[in-house]
Formats: C-alpha cells, structure tokens, sequence
C-alpha cells in the first residue's frame, strides 16, 4: 500500500499514465494525490479528468486556479482561451458529467495519521490548520451547491489579500480561494501579493515566498502543494514539498513515493509538440 503523490498535470495525460506505470500504481491498494490543476496547457485535459475520475476512491485531489477557470468557462462567466486547449473537454459528450464531478472535489487534503496537507499553492502564514479547514470546507460548500457560479463570478480579483476571522460573503470566499490556489509571496506578517510571479531570488524586497514566513502548522505536518513551476522542486525548507515541475512548459511531470521519499520523474512530450505548434500555427502578428 503505496502513497503516490504528483505534480500539476495539466493535461499531460500520456505523461501521467507513464509516470504510474514507473512505479506500477495499483489502483486498488495504492492511493494517489494530485496537487491540483488538471486541466489546462498540455493536450489531455479530457482523458485526464475521465482518468482520475475513474480511480474513485484511490485518489486524494485538490482543485487548482486552473481547475477553478475551467469551471468559470463551463458556466460561461469567463472566455475559453486557445492556449488551455480545453475546447475537446468542453465539447466532450460527458462534459457535464466530468464538471460536476470536478466541482465536488476538496481545495484541501488533510491525513491526520502521515500528518500530510496538501494544498495547490500552500497555506497561507496567516492560518492555523484548523483554519485552513474551516476556510476550504466552506469553499468546498459553495461549488457544490447550486449558487456556485455566483462564487465563479465573483472570485476574479486579488482583494481582499490579508486574512481577518470577521472576513465575510464573497469577500472570504475569495480571500480562500487566492489562498489555497493562486499563492505565491507574502509580506513579512503574512500578508497575500498576488502581483509578483518572479522566483524567489527575483522577488522584491519585502516578499518572501509563503514558505519562508513563519508558520502556524503544527511542527511534524508536512505540506504538499503544486502551481509553482519555476521553484522546479527546489528552494522549500523541510517538510514543505513543491511537486509542480513544469511539465507542461517541457519539464517533467514528478512523482513522489511518500514512504519511501523517493522521486520519479517523467519527461515531457511538449518540446517536440511545442516546435511542431511553432510552425503549424497562423501568424498573430
């Protein structure tokens, strides 16, 4: 009995079903986690929610920023980029069906017993563990009810970005969602920057990454999140895992084996397939 843990796949399905085969996942003893963004950028985003869908009970997700757009497209509140290729996804006859499937999964995972979290960006320094519960559940609460787009169309913006417990109504939900989702630097109290992408050694000054703040997570939990491609894994201190390696830019698609800290990694096909767009699509210019 195995526990799996990968990187954003972002629809990299062929990558994905390479890199279980490496470690021979047994769906029905072993448990994946996925840190979120599914979808988006590499060519399977279909075949990969059918796929984890399909893996039931055998697999712990989180839901992405990309995962969140998607849902925003499907509902019509915002537009479908080319660049996501999610087009054979949003056309699929079961498209209904894989949308309302993904819209009832977690934003947070939490085994009391590996004393893992995982969220796709992290958790923020401003929350506790108790906290980062009660905020995911209640997001988890509103995409699975039947007001969810009134929460997709609201969810857009990067305020509020400091976290008070009066915090309340759309103004929470979207302080939770940049949180669990889109975060990547902090101020030194904790404060949310949703502005800077830089990596860690390009930040401006006061921006730490929300690693380096000080945090309230109970010493002995570790945390596993994703959305951070440009780390490629590095930089994090002890016990704080970042698995988002790239693949869909052309890096690879990494996998770690939670009992045995050990790592796998599988190549991207993207830099043939990038090369290969170059030259088959239209000219913007």
């Amino acid at each position: 009995m195995s526990t799996y843990l990968i990187g954003d796949v972002h629809g990299c399905y062929d990558e994905l079903r390479a890199l279980l085969k490496q470690v021979d996942f047994q769906p029905e003893q072993d448990t994946l986690w996925l840190t979120g963004d599914l979808v988006a950028r590499g060519p399977g985003s279909l075949e990969v929610l059918r796929y984890v869908k399909s893996l039931g009970e055998s697999v712990r997700i989180v839901l992405g920023n990309h995962d969140l757009h998607l849902l925003a497209v499907y509902a019509g509140i915002s537009r479908n980029k080319p660049k996501d290729r999610l087009t054979p996804l949003l056309e699929a006859p079961d498209a209904d069906e894989l949308i309302n499937w993904l819209r009832r999964q977690p934003l947070l995972q939490v085994d009391e017993e590996k004393q893992l979290v995982m969220a796709h960006a992290g958790i923020t320094p401003q929350w506790d563990l108790e906290t980062a519960k009660i905020c995911a559940a209640e997001l988890e609460a509103i995409l699975s009810s039947d007001s969810y787009p009134l929460f997709l169309d609201s969810m857009y913006g990067d305020m509020p970005n400091n976290w008070t417990p009066e915090l309340s109504g759309l103004s929470r939900l979207r302080f939770s969602a940049n949180a669990l989702t889109r975060m990547r630097f902090c101020f030194p109290n904790g404060q949310l920057d949703m502005i800077c992408k830089e990596e860690p050694a390009s930040a401006p000054p006061p921006l730490k990454p929300w690693f380096n703040v000080a945090s309230k997570i109970p010493e002995g939990y570790s945390v596993v999140f994703g959305h951070w491609a440009s780390l490629e894994g590095k930089g994090t201190p002890e016990h704080v895992y970042g698995l988002d390696t790239g693949c869909c830019w052309g890096g690879v698609l990494t996998l770690l084996h939670w009992e045995s800290q050990t790592y796998y990694v599988q190549p991207s096909n993207r830099k043939q397939a990038s090369a290969t767009e170059a030259v088959t699509q239209p000219s913007t210019h």
